[in-house]
């Protein structure tokens, strides 16, 4: 979506009545929640065929801990 869009929707939303504009603000935020719920629904799948067709391999609990608490200190330096 272009700038000038997002403006004129912006806009258009601003001039709604404010019970309007919170019951948009709900909608968009469900409708993203829908969303991000299909998409990690989706990976979950993706995840689960590559481990069955063996291209992922299980790792113990504290290899995989390990590895997000290395990841997490890379992203806090």
């Amino acid at each position: 979506m272009d700038t000038m869009m997002l403006d004129q929707v912006l806009t258009t939303a601003a001039a709604l009545p404010v019970d309007q504009q919170e019951m948009l603000e709900d909608l968009l935020r469900k409708r993203r929640i829908d969303a991000w719920r299909r998409e990690t629904a989706a990976e979950a799948k993706a995840a689960a065929r590559a481990l069955r067709s063996g291209k992922l391999k299980p790792l113990p609990v504290e290899d995989v801990i390990a590895r997000l608490r290395t990841g997490l200190v890379r992203e806090a330096d």
